[in-house]
């Protein structure tokens, strides 16, 4: 609650995170193929994310996980075409009602609607990275800037344990590939992975919850992920999110209900 009794919702701040990393990165570099496109993937998901929530839940969503899912899509993808983006942003949302286990979503949505049109159709459509370079001095700003937001959220150890993971896991691509260990650093470098580091692998609804098993699943990403690079997948961030996150959720719902089961048993065996 501020003087005026206005209260902040801090479900706003990682909405203005990423869309200052849009405006800014836009302004310098140009990285939109049109303001009609990212328009159309987050006004997708915004629409589907009401309609969804109304027709399952019966409620009114906060939309700030749809603006987020949406201008993530209208950011990573690039494509000169329309379609993909409305796509996208429809498959994104619809994954958070549609593939649940135990009343959670599995994928986190974003990753999901990317790695979907991307692997289903890779002649329409290709990551940022591929399209933008890897200037580090505004780059250097945004990780310093997402940082302190990420820190304030306390999820900066996850941040930190994948960023620390693909540096290890760099240095040793470079003992298999024979590549010189900056270019195996230069992508985290690159926008992509902004977006990647501070808002995929971060989100709440698709994380463990223990701050061990957080770190342990962060880590074993950045592993996958060198698998991947080493097989030279190219999108190998995403596909190995969405390998290591359901899985590590998975597991987690089964050790609770292995202990849910035990101390029911051993409340049974007192009575």
């Amino acid at each position: 609650m501020t003087r005026w009794g206005i209260r902040y919702d801090r479900r706003y701040t990682a909405p203005l995170f990423i869309t200052s990393i849009l405006v800014g990165a836009h302004l310098s570099f140009g990285i939109l193929e049109s303001y009609r496109a990212i328009l159309l993937a987050i006004g997708t998901a915004v629409a589907a994310e009401l309609v969804l929530s109304r027709l399952l839940r019966d409620r009114w969503p906060h939309l700030s996980s749809a603006y987020i899912s949406g201008i993530s899509v209208g950011i990573l993808i690039r494509t000169p075409l329309y379609w993909p983006f409305a796509v996208a942003s429809l498959l994104t949302i619809t994954s958070k009602y549609v593939l649940r286990f135990r009343g959670k979503h599995l994928w986190n949505p974003s990753n999901f609607g990317i790695c979907a049109m991307l692997f289903l159709a890779p002649h329409a459509v290709a990551p940022l990275s591929v399209q933008w370079g890897n200037n580090l001095w505004p780059m250097l700003v945004i990780w310093i800037l997402g940082s302190v937001i990420i820190w304030r959220i306390r999820r900066f150890h996850i941040c930190a344990t994948y960023v620390g993971g693909f540096i290890l896991f760099g240095f040793i691509r470079t003992l298999v590939t024979g590549d010189s260990f900056l270019a195996e650093l230069s992508p985290i470098t690159g926008p992509m992975y902004q977006l990647f580091v501070f808002f995929m692998i971060t989100d709440p609804k698709t994380t463990v919850s223990s701050k061990r098993g957080r770190i342990a699943v962060a880590f074993a990403i950045a592993f996958v992920e060198m698998l991947f690079r080493l097989g030279e997948v190219v999108h190998a961030p995403f596909y190995a999110l969405f390998v290591v996150g359901p899985i590590a959720l998975l597991i987690e719902m089964w050790r609770e209900g292995r202990l849910v089961g035990a101390e029911g048993g051993t409340v049974g065996a007192h009575a």
